[in-house]
């Protein structure tokens, strides 16, 4: 168990494609994360500060298909977890689950937590759900990294790591029983239509604008932009890298052919020609394996990357709503209310229709057409429409309430985000640097090796 003032992420050893699956909890080591408060650790100070209530580790493994030979096989994944949250009945756990089930889990969190940034899964809908490759021991080592990162980002996060749903996923012997439970009796009342769902739902559309913009969610907004154009960046250069990569592993490969054939040429040299053709094609495998150990796990964290910053712009997106939903009705909250104080002048007999514009003007001549614009039926109308304010008043207020609390989650959600951001930029770069050190080392060491076969080459002048 970790010390109360050990940095718990910073002594776990996250997973590289390369990296072996367990994971010593115990040792003390170094590795990208961020601080997760826990008992005698200090706490932030800040309104808008997430508070962790301690540690949650998870790490997804040994991918298996089950049902083999089967139209209904699939593959399930060993979930491993270690925390000392006292919402889990146990320090430690391991189930398998399968795909469904993380769909599942994904698809209620967001449902149960709209103000969290809710991590995306991998597509499934993927060429080789198409072809049968879906079962080949690449794609399911891919799959399980990519599950592995997801449930990580949910471990990180103190709200959803303190989820029951969460906990159910990790612990539970009767998963799918639990599921239909969760379907049948959700966490909290199911929201009903009420009359700002009915009046938003009028009123708002893909084209509206919050008019009163926060400037701290503009600059959020500005920073998710940059984040994303760098990320997308990073990716097509990558990508151009790995092509260009492809293309060298290729040449010195039919480069090692070249040298080789000219060894039979040359009997007085072949030995040393065949080497150094040896040293290209190990030259040439080195290339490769950077691409498949580095470079390639480095696109997918970067792509994974995006699509989680993704997830956090819709957070903001939906912030924006929030507050477009309290102006447009505080809006036609006004309109309801200058329309009954017209009604109100009219049968005093203070004003009429005159001065108060063309739309009252007509409206007026209409009632008269219709012959509803005697007293008695102006004052019925009115008496709905303090009804009505009086609801509307109740749906600004409940609209205003809404607003302010979703902003203020919000807030405390672009911590959690940038914490987590910066954990995964750490460990994803620390990866590529690695794998381009081992590379760097590796090729050194084959060009050394062969320097001395090519200098005993006797030259006559």
């Amino acid at each position: 168990m970790h010390g109360e003032e050990e940095d718990v992420f910073d002594s776990v050893t996250w997973e590289s494609a390369s990296a072996p699956y367990d994971v010593d909890y115990t040792a003390k080591q170094t590795g990208p994360g961020f601080k997760q408060s826990t008992a005698g650790v200090e706490e932030p100070h800040g309104p808008h500060d997430p508070k962790w209530e301690g540690y949650l580790i998870t790490i997804v493994k040994d991918p298996l298909k089950e049902l083999p030979e089967t139209k209904d096989a699939y593959v399930s994944y060993l979930v491993s977890a270690k925390t000392n949250l006292p919402i889990f009945s146990s320090q430690t756990s391991s189930v398998r689950r399968r795909f469904q089930d993380f769909v599942f889990l994904r698809d209620h969190l967001v449902k149960d937590f709209p103000a969290c940034v809710v991590p995306v899964l991998p597509d499934k809908h993927r060429l080789e759900y198409i072809t049968g490759d879906r079962f080949s021991p690449e794609f399911m080592e891919r799959r399980r990294l990519e599950l592995h990162r997801f449930l990580q980002r949910i471990a990180r996060h103190p709200m959803l790591q303190r989820s029951t749903l969460l906990r159910a996923f990790l612990e539970s012997t009767e998963w799918h029983v639990y599921m239909h439970q969760h379907l049948a009796h959700p966490p909290g009342p199911e929201p009903t239509p009420g009359l700002i769902d009915n009046i938003s739902d009028t009123l708002l559309n893909a084209f509206a604008r919050v008019r009163k913009p926060d400037e701290r969610f503009l600059e959020m907004r500005e920073s998710v932009d940059k984040f994303e154009d760098g990320l997308v960046l990073s990716e097509r250069l990558w990508n151009r890298i790995r092509g260009r990569t492809n293309d060298l592993t290729t040449d010195y490969h039919d480069l090692a052919v070249a040298v080789q054939g000219l060894g039979f040429l040359e009997s007085g040299i072949t030995d040393p020609l065949n080497h150094f053709s040896n040293t290209l094609l190990e030259f040439s495998a080195l290339l490769r394996h950077k691409t498949q150990t580095s470079t390639d796990p480095f696109l997918v964290h970067l792509h994974s990357l995006l699509a989680y910053s993704h997830a956090n712009r819709a957070v903001l997106k939906l912030r924006d709503q929030k507050q477009l939903d309290f102006e447009e009705l505080s809006d036609y909250l006004s309109g309801v209310t200058l329309e009954r104080d017209r009604l109100s002048a009219i049968i005093s007999g203070h004003a009429g229709s005159s001065g108060l514009g063309l739309s009252a003007y007509l409206k007026d001549k209409v009632d008269a057409i219709r012959g509803a614009d005697d007293d008695r039926s102006r004052v019925e109308k009115m008496r709905k429409l303090d009804i009505k304010i009086k609801e509307l008043q109740d749906a600004v207020t409940t609209a205003h309430e809404t607003s302010d609390a979703f902003s203020d989650e919000t807030l405390r959600e672009q911590k959690v985000f940038q914490y987590t951001k910066e954990a995964e930029m750490k460990e994803m770069l620390s990866n590529l640097a690695d794998g381009e050190i081992e590379f760097y080392q590796s090729a050194i060491d084959e060009w050394d090796r062969i320097i001395p076969i090519i200098q005993r080459i006797r030259v006559d002048v």
